[in-house]
This record gives structure tokens, C-alpha cells and sequence, in this order.
């Protein structure tokens, strides 16, 4: 998973209302807004080191992000943590999340992992926990008021599912845990299972989740060419998956999660981000 002076103009000031408050603090407010704001997964510039990223992040013009461990590195001490998150003021870049992030049974593990969510700002975990870790982490989520997004991914090799692979499965294990464990749905690994012969609607598998929607990782995904692909290149329906959020009360960060062209893939995420727009026009 992995900045230039505010550009903002691609955008377009409709184009920023539909985005949200973090990005349109000037927005008509006779115009109703989804709720929830757009951001960016850091992983999508992983071919790139932090600065050079968030160049590109601000170009495109997202002041949010999910940040991954090769940008925000989790062993970082106090005066590096404050290093590298000024920097991400200087490119008007704010960790909102962090992640895929696993948690074990090691308790002593996890609140060092919440400790530094702490500093750094976040208001949740996109995660992998194993299941003899949900007790440890209602207590930490209790404390921190940082919320455990779990992330469901597709196949996982020789036809098999990862543990998490969707919402049924998540809301199984979470539905008696702390009401800040939840999901940070990932809308291409939900298309991939259908490699494997599990055939996943997003917006239903958002509807499952209800309240414990606490992220998503938007995505789409060409199962022929096992690429990922500009919105509605393959089978996501962006606006069917905004209006389920918009039910279901969402009021987080959806981050756009690219993983095609790692070398550049700012042409492709300017499309998404055009075609996310207009869907959240269209739903507001």
C-alpha cells in the first residue's frame, strides 16, 4: 500500500462539494453533501517516498489520507513521528487512518500500535486481527477512541478466501464487541472473490455492516485482467455503493485505493476522482 502548493482547480467547486467538508470548506450550504469525504490510501503511491507522494496527493487535490507503513513507518520515534507529520501539514495532507494493520493476541503489542494511532491523529485502524485479539481490543478502542476497521481481502491463493473476506463473515465475529470494531469494506477485494466463486454486491455487503462502517478502500477491479481499473471500467456501481453508505448513516473517510500503474497512477485517480463526484451529486 503506499505534494506541490494546493492544487485545486481540476476539482472544480461542484466538483468539491460532492467531495465533502475536508475539501470544500466553502461549499453552498443550500446544497446537501453525502456526509462523508473523499481521501486517499498512501499505498497507491507505494512506489514513492513520502514527500514525493504527497506532492502527487495534493496535486490531485486530497487533504486526507490513509497512510501505510512504508510513508509512516510504525517503529517511528516521537521526533520523527512530529517530523513526518509536518510534513503532512506542509502538503495540507492529514492522517485519517492507517493501515492494513495486523493485531495479535500480544496486548503489550497493540497498545504501543494505539499509542502511535494516538499521536498521530488517526481516527481509525484499517486492520487484520486474529481472532483471539477482539477482547484486547475492546478495551484499547475503549481507550483510545480509535476505531478497528477490519479489511476484508479476496482470494487467497489455491481458490481459498481470506479470513476476512466479507461483511457476513466480519459482522459474525464483531456484532458483540465493542461498537468501534467494525469494517473498512474494500470494494475490489469484495469483486475479487468472485474469482473464487463468491459473488459480492458492495453495497449490500455495506447495508450488512450498518453502523460498523468505519473506512472503505474504494476500488474497481477487472477480474478477466486481475487489474485494478478507473470506476465503472469493471463491475463497481459508485453511486449504489455512495447511496448504501448514505443509508446506513457513514460518516467517515472513503479512500481511494489504486494499485494499477504504481509508476504513476495520477491520470487514472483523477478519472476516479471525477466519476466519484459526480455519483456523490447524484445521491446528495
Amino acid at each position: 500500500m503506499n505534494r506541490e502548493p494546493g492544487r485545486r482547480e481540476f476539482l472544480g467547486s461542484a466538483a468539491l462539494l460532492a467531495i465533502g467538508a475536508s475539501l470544500a470548506p466553502g461549499r453552498d450550504k443550500e446544497t446537501k453533501d453525502p456526509g462523508f469525504s473523499l481521501g486517499i490510501q498512501s499505498y497507491t503511491y507505494r512506489n514513492f517516498d513520502l514527500e514525493p507522494a504527497l506532492k502527487r496527493i495534493q496535486e490531485i487535490g486530497f487533504t486526507q489520507a490513509e497512510f501505510y507503513q512504508k510513508h509512516i513507518p510504525l517503529n517511528s520515534t516521537a521526533e520523527q513521528l512530529k517530523a513526518l507529520k509536518k510534513l503532512c501539514a506542509d502538503y495540507n495532507v492529514r492522517p485519517m487512518a492507517f493501515g492494513v494493520q495486523r493485531f495479535t493476541k500480544d496486548a503489550d503489542a497493540n497498545k504501543k500500535t494505539f499509542e502511535f494511532g494516538s499521536a498521530l491523529g488517526i481516527k481509525a485502524f484499517s486492520a487484520d486481527p486474529d481472532p483471539d485479539s477482539f477482547n484486547n481490543l475492546d478495551k484499547l478502542c475503549e481507550e483510545f477512541k480509535i476505531a478497528i476497521a477490519i479489511h476484508p481481502h479476496g482470494p487467497a491463493g489455491k481458490g481459498a478466501l481470506h479470513r476476512w473476506y466479507c461483511a457476513e463473515v466480519i459482522m459474525s465475529v464483531v456484532k458483540d464487541h465493542h461498537p468501534l470494531i467494525g469494517s473498512c469494506l474494500d470494494t475490489g477485494h469484495l469483486i475479487r472473490a468472485d474469482q473464487v466463486g463468491k459473488k459480492l454486491d458492495p453495497a449490500a455487503e455495506v447495508k450488512a455492516m450498518g453502523k460498523r462502517n468505519f473506512g472503505m478502500h474504494l476500488k474497481d477491479h477487472d477480474n478477466a485482467k486481475h487489474t485494478d481499473v478507473v470506476f465503472g471500467k469493471g463491475p463497481l456501481k459508485v453511486a449504489e455503493v455512495l447511496k448504501a453508505l448514505k443509508e446506513v448513516g457513514f460518516k467517515g473517510m472513503i479512500s481511494i485505493e489504486y494499485e494499477a500503474n504504481p509508476q504513476d497512477p495520477s491520470k487514472d485517480l483523477k478519472a476516479c476522482v471525477e466519476i466519484y463526484n459526480k455519483a456523490a451529486q447524484e445521491i446528495s
